[in-house]
């Protein structure tokens, strides 16, 4: 049972008059003691004439998956089995990063027949948002109290990456067309695979002559090249202590995720083999073995409910459990935050050796606002902020150069940059027939 405002409002509107009587000199307690009998009767009357709120079937339409900041709809039914029509409120207790509306729902069900709200989300959080309850509140035809009961119905959807650097994917598959098509098809050299034949001109490399189709065509024929399209793409990405720094309006971790979603589609439409792989102390994510149409899905399924743990990373085994994925040449991404001398330690010891096959590249996302602080110099605490962005900056350049000396590629980009920047580097290793 439940009470209203509606009750309250109405015994305060009968005792006003009868408090004014008492300070009037007049005996009203009997009187005030009827009005909150009456009152009482009328509750558990409108109690006993509202319509069950246990007698009811309640099911829910709840989509398996949506993307972060998206709204996704949602939906709850009731089935009346009563005698009574039910007049109600409803409560559809969803965790607050699901953008749930706090209002309750008004919902008329006749008896006998099946009723349905709409309850719109707005995620604000990655990961399985579930609410495990429905409450409903039947409400007398007074309107004074009622019955109320839980339904335990669970509902849950899955939020994935916003994916919202893929506003850069148009223009970079425009570029992959335009490389796939005319600048490395005409090519020889290691790293390439063979194309089509065409007959030969003056100016041809003539050691890409193909003398037995020459000799088949009466005319001299030429072999054309293309690069490898079954290369494999390794993306790494740190899951640990230095992936949940705040960076923006998100965290590391959500700008890495959002440069291996643009890498992951650019790498997959050019025919290449892509791993995922999400590592801190042990493996938090992982996917190979997927191409084509079902390999974005696969990757944002994976990526969903991993949130940065506040570990220090085990270098040593990422990169191991990157050699598990393939022994082919490939190019390894490695998304991480190495922005101090001290902390790349473990990760500058464990460093892959690069090699002419395999290619290792670095992705860091920086805070513009580090910049910002190094050039104010109004106050004394803004010198010594400044001093300590000049140092940060200075560090994690260090650290590049240190991956540099290894034999790796550093790039470092706000969140909005990265993406494209590492498809960009992407396009640029085709081009150079090193992918």
């Amino acid at each position: 049972m439940f009470l209203s405002s509606r009750l309250a409002l109405i015994v305060g509107v009968g005792v006003v008059p009868l408090v004014a009587l008492a300070t009037a000199g007049v005996p009203v307690w009997a009187a005030l003691a009827g009005w909150l009998l009456l009152c009482a009767v009328l509750l558990v009357l409108d109690v006993i004439l509202a319509a069950s709120a246990k007698s009811l079937t309640v099911s829910r339409r709840v989509p398996a998956r949506a993307r972060l900041s998206e709204p996704v709809e949602t939906s709850v039914a009731v089935h009346n089995h009563g005698v009574r029509t039910l007049n109600a409120r409803v409560r559809d207790a969803w965790q607050p990063t699901a953008g749930a509306s706090s209002q309750r729902l008004a919902l008329r069900v006749p008896p006998g027949e099946r009723g349905r709200v709409s309850v719109p989300l707005l995620p604000r959080r990655r990961g399985e948002l579930v609410s495990e309850f429905v409450v409903i509140r039947s409400r007398g035809p007074l309107g004074l109290g009622g019955r109320q009961a839980r339904h335990d119905v669970r509902g849950a959807v899955r939020v994935l990456p916003a994916f919202a650097s893929r506003k850069h994917l148009p223009s970079r598959l425009a570029r992959l067309r335009e490389l796939d098509g005319n600048t490395s098809i005409q090519v020889r050299g290691q790293g390439t695979e063979f194309d089509s034949l065409r007959e030969y001109v003056r100016g041809d490399d003539v050691r890409s002559i193909d003398w037995r189709a020459t000799a088949r065509a009466g005319t001299t024929m030429l072999r054309t090249w293309r690069p490898e399209r079954d290369r494999h793409v390794v993306i790494l990405i740190d899951t640990g202590r230095t992936a949940a720094a705040r960076v923006g309006d998100g965290t590391r971790l959500d700008a890495s995720l959002e440069a291996s979603l643009l890498l992951a589609a650019l790498a997959s439409r050019a025919g290449d083999h892509v791993h995922l792989l999400m590592y801190d102390r042990t493996v938090r994510g992982r996917v190979t073995g997927v191409d084509g149409v079902g390999l974005l899905p696969a990757l944002t399924d994976a990526m969903a409910p991993v949130h940065a743990r506040l570990v220090d990373t085990d270098w040593g085994g990422a990169f191991g459990a990157i050699r598990s994925l393939t022994t082919r040449p490939s190019l390894i991404v490695v998304l991480t935050a190495q922005d101090a001398a001290e902390s790349a330690r473990g990760f500058l010891g464990a460093f892959p050796n690069a090699s002419r096959a395999t290619t290792v590249l670095v992705g860091s996302v920086t805070d513009d606002a580090i910049g910002a602080v190094a050039q104010r110099r109004d106050s004394r605490e803004d010198v010594y902020l400044a001093a300590a962005a000049e140092r940060t900056m200075r560090d994690a350049e260090n650290v590049a150069d240190a991956v540099r000396r290894a034999g790796g590629e550093a790039i470092a980009a706000d969140p909005e940059n990265l993406p494209p920047r590492i498809a960009d580097r992407y396009l640029e290793l085709k081009a150079a027939g090193r992918l």
